[in-house]
């Protein structure tokens, strides 16, 4: 059922239970007082029949196998509402005697109230469901909270994950920049121990050539 129909319904059956009421309470009055009653019930009558037009421009829009239900039900409203009409016109009838009004509160009222009384089964019935609707958005409510701290939980994880790659990257370039310096360092290293190696060759080759230019001219003189 559609939880807008549910809302009119609900202040429908308040409205109505409550004109019952009035309607009782005015069979009572006379003069002024049962006047300015009768002007107030009216009132009351035309913001219950604007609830049914809303509730039937509403029950029109849905499918139709939801929509029957719904018509049914606009149908014994609108006749609670006739009955309401009929008991405001006796009350403020100018011909309605004092033992008219007590007929209808013992009668006509009575079948209000009866009336009254199935409204108020119904009212209860549409709050329980209105609450029932409370409580899924309420648990939803609950869950996207729910999901929303996880998303952040998993955010920080996430972003404390990205810090520690940025560091172990870091380290990384700082590694790989010794590397290539020890590299450098180990290169130039070669090259002197060949340049040396080159270097005491030629040492020991003009030695050992002094050498035999020595013993040449020793043992040749």
């Amino acid at each position: 059922m559609s939880e807008v129909f549910e809302s009119y319904e609900r202040q429908y059956c308040e409205a109505s239970a409550s004109l019952a009421r009035k309607c009782t309470a005015a069979a009572a009055l006379q003069g002024e007082k049962l006047k300015q009653k009768g002007v107030e019930i009216k009132s009351g009558i035309d913001g219950a029949e604007a609830l049914i037009r809303k509730m039937d421009l509403e029950a029109r829009n849905l499918q139709p196998s939801v929509r029957a239900g719904l018509l049914a039900k606009l149908r014994e409203y609108k006749s609670d509402l006739n009955n309401l009409k009929g008991a405001l016109k006796r009350i403020t009838s100018g011909n309605a005697q004092q033992g008219a009004r007590e007929e209808l509160l013992e009668s006509g009222i009575t079948d209000t109230l009866g009336v009254s009384a199935d409204q108020k089964g119904r009212l209860l019935r549409a709050t329980e469901r209105q609450n029932q609707t409370t409580d899924r958005l309420r648990d939803s409510h609950r869950t996207m909270l729910e999901t929303e701290d996880l998303g952040v939980s998993i955010l920080h994880d996430l972003h404390q994950q990205r810090q520690s790659l940025l560091h172990a990257h870091d380290t990384l370039d700082n590694v790989d920049n010794n590397i290539g310096k020890s590299r450098r360092i180990i290169g130039g290293m070669v090259r002197r121990m060949d340049r040396n190696k080159w270097i005491i060759g030629a040492i020991i080759t003009v030695l050992v050539l002094a050498i035999l230019a020595i013993l040449y001219f020793k043992f040749v003189h």
